[in-house]
C-alpha cells in the first residue's frame, strides 16, 4: 500500500526531481503491505501515519489481525484508524515484545477511561516469538536488525493450488533492516516473492542500500524465489532509475531468473499460479 520512506514521497519543502516528478511510481506513501488470502484472510503489515488513505484507495472493510514490524512512527501512527475495523470485536496485533511495549505506552489512552466520544480503537496486543496459523496461512516472525534495534520482518505461507507444482507458496517482507543473521536467512529457503527494503544508492547506518540489498538477495537460497521488490525507498533516485540499477546488477551477476524492481504503491503481487511480475493499478 506504501513504498516510502519515513518522510514520504514528495517531501515536504522539498523539489528534487523525484519529489517533482510526474511518474506516479514516483510517489511514495509510507510503508506497509496488505495481504488478500485465497480463503478470504485479510492481514496488513504496519499502520504508519498513511493508513487511513491507503485503506480506502484498497477497499480494506475487515482484518483478521495486524502485523507490525517495528514501533517507529512511520509504521503505527495510524493505529487510531483501526477504529473502524474494530466496531465489533478487539482487532489483533502482534509484534515483538520492544514494538508492543511502545504501542501499549504511546496510545495508552485506548486501555484509559477517557469521556465518551471521539471513539477508539479496539485492540488486542500479543507478543509474538513463534509462528502461527490462521486458517490457511501460517506466519513466521523473522527476527532481523534495524541498526541496533531488534525488529521482525514476516514470512506468510499459505497451501498453493496444485498448478503451482508445488504444495505450498511462501513470501517474505522485510522492510526497515540493515542485517539479517543465519537462522533468519535460513527461514527464506522457500519464498517465491520478497518485499525487501532498499532506501537508496549510498550506504545508510540502519537501512540496506540497494547493493546491499541485492547482495542479500544473493545470499537466499531458495529454488523457488522469482520475485524481489524494493520497499521504504527514499526520495533521492526515482523509479525508473532504480530499474536501470537493478538490470545492470542482474546482468553482472548473471541473475536472469529473479525479477528484481523497485516497488511502487498500490502495486498487486499475485503470487500463483504464475509468479508474474506485479502490475500496478
Amino acid at each position: 500500500m506504501g513504498s516510502g520512506t519515513s518522510s514520504g514521497v514528495p517531501v515536504i519543502g522539498c523539489s528534487c526531481p523525484v519529489c517533482v516528478s510526474a511518474d506516479e511510481r514516483d510517489k511514495r506513501l509510507r510503508s506497509s503491505l496488505y495481504i488478500k488470502g485465497e480463503r478470504g484472510e485479510r492481514i496488513v503489515i504496519d499502520v504508519g501515519p498513511d493508513f487511513r488513505f491507503q485503506a480506502l484507495r484498497a477497499g480494506i472493510r475487515y482484518l483478521d489481525f495486524v502485523l507490525l514490524t517495528h514501533s517507529h512512527a512511520d509504521h503505527v501512527h495510524g493505529l487510531d484508524d483501526l477504529r473502524q475495523l474494530s466496531l465489533i470485536k478487539p482487532l489483533r496485533i502482534y509484534g515483538n515484545s520492544e514494538s508492543i511495549n511502545d504501542v501499549r505506552e504511546r496510545f495508552a489512552y485506548i486501555w484509559r477511561k477517557t469521556q465518551r466520544g471521539g471513539g477508539k480503537p479496539k485492540i488486542d496486543l500479543f507478543t509474538l516469538e513463534n509462528e502461527f496459523s490462521f486458517e490457511n496461512l501460517t506466519i513466521t516472525p523473522i527476527p532481523v536488525k534495524h541498526g541496533s534495534m531488534n525488529v521482525l520482518g514476516w514470512k506468510i505461507r499459505e497451501n498453493a493450488p496444485s498448478e503451482t507444482g508445488k504444495g505450498f507458496v511462501e513470501a517474505a517482507y522485510i522492510t526497515d533492516c540493515s542485517f539479517i543473521g543465519a537462522l533468519s536467512m535460513s527461514a527464506l529457503k522457500n519464498i517465491s516473492c520478497l518485499v525487501l527494503g532498499a532506501l537508496r544508492e549510498a550506504r545508510h547506518e540502519t537501512h540496506f542500500s540497494f547493493d546491499e540489498a541485492l547482495e542479500t538477495v544473493k545470499k537466499i537460497e531458495s529454488p523457488f524465489l522469482r520475485q524481489v521488490f524494493f520497499t521504504h525507498i527514499s526520495h533521492e533516485h526515482s523509479h525508473a532509475y532504480i530499474c536501470g540499477h537493478c538490470a545492470q546488477w542482474r546482468k553482472k551477476n548473471d541473475m536472469s531468473q529473479i525479477s528484481v524492481l523497485p516497488a511502487c504503491d498500490n502495486l498487486q503481487i499475485p503470487l500463483y499460479p504464475n509468479n508474474g511480475p506485479g502490475r500496478n493499478r
